[in-house]
């Protein structure tokens, strides 16, 4: 069975007691939160290696691994193959910084988009940038509401009422 599947079924197990599974949730957040540290030091440099490999090199269980490859991966320049990834398998960390900053942003992570490391990465207008772009692109802006007795929106010449408001 694919590592993934591992993951999901007890990060997402619904019969955990929410206790349990609030505890297993800060202690990965905490573990995510050192790999990001870690790697937002020298943010150009490309990381490569096999699941295996890289869990070692950050001191992380195969599980623990494979939930931050599931969570960097939107953030990658490449994807990795996560769906069937297995311990052996060959993944990168490549990711694209400002991708990955509104990714952490989008998912409402401010221990990750707060890491001071990010202070050399991006100038604070950048970040403030980057963070309000990342916002708006999830607010929906309804326009102006059409009428009865407007002109219809299609170009008839007709009141809205009297043609597509029908």
């Amino acid at each position: 069975m694919a590592l993934l599947q591992d993951w999901q079924k007890v990060a997402y197990n619904e019969k955990t007691n929410k206790g349990e599974l609030q505890k297993f949730w800060q202690r990965y957040f905490l573990l995510e939160k050192g790999v990001y540290e870690k790697l937002l030091e020298n943010p150009d440099e490309v990381v490569e290696g096999t699941v295996k490999e890289l869990a070692d090199k950050y001191e992380l269980s195969i599980m623990d691994m494979t939930g931050f490859l599931d969570g960097i991966n939107d953030s990658l320049v490449e994807p990795n193959p996560i769906e069937t990834m297995e311990e052996d398998t060959k993944v990168s960390l490549h990711f694209d910084k400002e991708k990955l900053y509104k990714n952490m942003v989008d998912a409402k992570a401010d221990w990750l988009y707060n890491i001071p490391a990010w202070e050399k990465i991006f100038d604070e207008d950048k970040r403030k940038a980057l963070y309000l772009e990342q916002k708006k692109s999830g607010t929906v802006i309804v326009g102006k509401k059409v009428g009865r007795n407007d002109p219809c929106p299609c170009g008839s010449g007709k009141k809205y009422k009297y043609c597509c408001g029908r």
